[in-house]
C-alpha cells in the first residue's frame, strides 16, 4: 500500500519504518529539513533500540523517503497517518493544534479516496473535528474517511511492540476504511478491535491511566512499608502471582516519568471535567507521583539540616533506561528542588543529551560514572542503567565524602550495600539504615 506519515517522532518514525517493513511505499514528512537530511542519510534523529539498522535497511530498498513536502505525498499515498505532538496544557488539556494544522493541510491536497488516521494520542471527539475540518474544507464525503488508530508502544521496545504487539485498536465509522486497514495491519497477525472513534481514543487513556494507576499504588505501599519494616519486593511478588494482578508494573520507586503516562493520565482528568465527570482515582494516582518523585529531598532533608554547598550526586537521568527521554524524568524534579535548596549536582547518565544541558547547564556532567560520585555527600539512583547495577561499590565509597546511598529504584540489597562501607542507605520499601 502507498502510505503516508506525517511526523517523525518516536510514534510516526516507529510506525514509518515498520510499514516499510513490509510491502508498502511509505512516505514519512517531517517538517525540519535538517531532521529530514539526517534520516535520508540513515541518520537516527531519536534514540530507540534497532532504529538506525531499521532506517538504514529501508533506505537502501528504496522502501521508504523522507521529504518535507506534504501536499505530494499526501497525493500520492492511499492512508495518511496523524502522528505529530499532542502537548498538555497548563489547564492538564491537549493541545491537538497541530493535529487540526496537518489535517487542514491534507484537506487541500486529496485527490482521490484517502484514509486519514489519528496516531497522535488524542482526546474524545478529535475524529468529528478532523472530518468537520475537511468536510468545511469542501471536499466530497466519497473522498475521505478518518480512522482513530492509537498506539501502545514502549520507548526502548518500540519497534518490537509495533511488529508483535498485543492488539490494534481502529475507531472506524465506514466499513471501507475499516476494511483497508484490517488489510494493512495483517502481516502483523495481530488481534483487531474494530470500534467506535470515542472509544477507540478513550482507550489509549485508560490502558495508561491504569498503568500509572498501579504504579501509585505499589508506591504508596512501599511508603508503608518502610514504616512497618515490612519488604515490597515480596508484597509485590505474591500480589503479582495473582492472575488477576499480574507481575507487571509492580516496580516500587521514585514514580512515573516519559511522554506518554504523565500526559496521559491528566488529559484523562481533564476530559473528565470536560463532560462533568471527576476521576477521582486517577487524580489521586497523579498526586502520588508528585510526592514520590520528590520522595529523596525530603529523606535528605532529614538526614542533613541544610543541602546549602553539598554535593549530590544523581545516577542515571532519562525516565527509565534504554532511552534518552527526559520528559517528565524525576530526576529534573529532584534537580531542580536540590538547587533551589543550595545544593552542587553533579551527575552522571552514558545517554545524557544536549536537552538537559540546555535546561540546567549549572550541573556538573560527567562521562565516567566514579568521577560523579568524588567528594559527594549523597548518591541518589533515578535510572537503572547497567552500569549502575555493575558499579564497584567500595570503590564509590572512597571516592565520597559521605557514603549515602537513596535508592530511588531499589537496585541494590540492604545488607551488601551496608557490607560494602555505606553509612546509610534509604530504599523504596525495603528497608533502610543510617
Amino acid at each position: 500500500m502507498k502510505i503516508c506519515v506525517i511526523g517523525a517522532g518516536y510514534v510516526g518514525l516507529v510506525a514509518a519504518l515498520s510499514f516499510a517493513t513490509f510491502k508498502n511505499n511509505v512516505i514519512c514528512v517531517e517538517k525540519d529539513q535538517e531532521k529530514v537530511d539526517k534520516l535520508k542519510q540513515g541518520v537516527p534523529i531519536i534514540y530507540e533500540k534497532g532504529l538506525e539498522p531499521l532506517l538504514k535497511t529501508c533506505l537502501s530498498k528504496k522502501k521508504i523517503i523522507f521529504t518535507t513536502d506534504i501536499d505530494r505525498a499526501v497525493k500520492k499515498s492511499d492512508i495518511i497517518f496523524i502522528a505529530v505532538g499532542t502537548p498538555t496544557k497548563e489547564d492538564w488539556s491537549v493541545d491537538v493544534s497541530q493535529v487540526m494544522e496537518v489535517a487542514n493541510q491534507i484537506s487541500q491536497s486529496i485527490n482521490t479516496y484517502k484514509i486519514i488516521v489519528t496516531k497522535s494520542t488524542v482526546p474524545v471527539g478529535t475524529q468529528k473535528r478532523i472530518k468537520d475540518i475537511i468536510h468545511d474544507n469542501g471536499v466530497q464525503e466519497n473522498k475521505y474517511d478518518v480512522v482513530s488508530n492509537p498506539e501502545f508502544l514502549r520507548e526502548g521496545r518500540a519497534i518490537n511492540d509495533f511488529l508483535h504487539g498485543e492488539r490494534i485498536v481502529l475507531g472506524c465509522d465506514s466499513e471501507k476504511a475499516s476494511s483497508i486497514m484490517k488489510k494493512l495491519y495483517k502481516p502483523l497477525r495481530t488481534p483487531v478491535i474494530v470500534t467506535t472513534p470515542p472509544t477507540a481514543e478513550l482507550i489509549k487513556y485508560a490502558s495508561n491511566a491504569f498503568l500509572a494507576t498501579k504504579i501509585s499504588f505499589i508506591n504508596e505501599l512501599a511508603n508503608l512499608s518502610n514504616i512497618v519494616e515490612a519488604d515490597i519486593d515480596t508484597i509485590a511478588y505474591a500480589l503479582g502471582m495473582d492472575k488477576r494482578i499480574s507481575p507487571e508494573f509492580l516496580q516500587a520507586g521514585i514514580g512515573y516519568g516519559g511522554s506518554c503516562f504523565p500526559k496521559d493520565t491528566k488529559a484523562l482528568v481533564n476530559i473528565g471535567k470536560h463532560y462533568d465527570y471527576d476521576f477521582r482515582i486517577v487524580k489521586s494516582a497523579i498526586d502520588v507521583n508528585e510526592t514520590q518523585r520528590l520522595l529523596p529531598i525530603d529523606i535528605l532533608l532529614n538526614h542533613y539540616e541544610s543541602l546549602e554547598g553539598k554535593i549530590i550526586t544523581l545516577l542515571g537521568l532519562t525516565f527509565k533506561p534504554g532511552t534518552d527521554d527526559i520528559r517528565e524524568a524525576p530526576s529534573l524534579y529532584i534537580i531542580k528542588a536540590l538547587l533551589e535548596k543550595g545544593a552542587i549536582v553533579k551527575c552522571y547518565d552514558p545517554m545524557v543529551s544536549n536537552e538537559i544541558k540546555k535546561i540546567y547547564p549549572q550541573l556538573t556532567y560527567c562521562d565516567d560514572l566514579y568521577d560523579s560520585v568524588v567528594d559527594s555527600e549523597c548518591l541518589i539512583l533515578c535510572t537503572e542503567l547497567d552500569d549502575i547495577y555493575q558499579m564497584d561499590l567500595k570503590k564509590v565509597v572512597k571516592k565520597m565524602m559521605n557514603a549515602i546511598m537513596i535508592d530511588g529504584r531499589n537496585m541494590f540489597d540492604m545488607d551488601e550495600v551496608k557490607s560494602k562501607g555505606f553509612k546509610g542507605y534509604y530504599s523504596m520499601g525495603k528497608g533502610s539504615y543510617t
